[in-house]
């Protein structure tokens, strides 16, 4: 578990450590929003964009649902949008 000083404000995106491992990228699958429980496009880490919770979803499987936590009236509705890309193919 990451100390507090790292988990208590979130920001813009998920945290990591070293940026040599992430490349910056424009692709439009980073800017479709996935419905609760519907099928992963593609393994990464996906954001709620009504509340910033972050999840680990893999390729062919299914998104948390809609209870998988709530959401306030100001929050709108649960939706998912990739924010890392997860890359499988060897290197």
């Amino acid at each position: 578990m990451l100390s507090g000083s790292l988990t208590g404000e979130r920001t813009a995106m998920a945290i990591y450590k070293s940026g040599a491992y992430l490349t910056q990228s424009q692709d439009a699958a980073f800017d479709a929003e996935h419905e609760p429980g519907g099928a992963v496009p593609h393994s990464g880490i996906y954001r709620c964009m009504g509340c910033g919770r972050e999840v680990v979803a893999e390729e062919s499987r299914k998104l948390p649902p809609q209870n998988h936590h709530e959401h306030s009236s100001a929050q709108g509705k649960i939706r998912w949008r990739m924010i890392v890309y997860a890359d499988h193919k060897p290197k």
